[in-house]
């Protein structure tokens, strides 16, 4: 299985419902960096997993959308924990879209499946995967 992982970052602010968070309900910041790896079993025609400066913009075109937003008042995001395991979600579920939307190029649609990684600090992150039909 070939891989080609990009990164950026995006800083958001937001609260959690549930004892469970303790101190975390009150309103926070978090500054996550994200991991966005694509795979695929043979590279394309060109010998690419995929375009990487595509992919690079598609995820800065991603977090631009929650970068600086308290995700408290977004109504994505109603009734929802935006904890770290659900946003690696949201920004999967967006990058695919990207995909499925032809924004990574023609022969990107031979990715087999993604995984997105949030750090949200240097001992802590969680991740989400999805197959694709590649």
């Amino acid at each position: 299985m070939f891989t080609v992982t990009v990164r950026d970052h995006f800083m958001i602010a937001h609260s959690f419902r549930g004892a469970v968070f303790g101190p975390a309900q009150a309103l926070h910041g978090a500054t996550y960096v994200v991991d966005v790896e694509f795979r695929r079993p043979d590279l394309d025609p060109d010998g690419i997993v995929v375009d990487i400066g595509r992919a690079t913009e598609a995820l800065r075109a991603i977090l631009a959308a929650l970068n600086y937003r308290n995700l408290d008042d977004e109504p994505d995001f109603a009734g929802r924990n935006t904890t770290t395991e659900y946003l690696a979600k949201v920004v999967c579920d967006r990058m695919v879209d990207k995909l499925d939307s032809g924004d990574l190029g023609a022969h990107a649609s031979g990715v087999s499946g993604l995984r997105v990684t949030l750090h949200e600090s240097h001992v802590a992150s969680a991740s989400y995967e999805t197959a694709l039909g590649g």
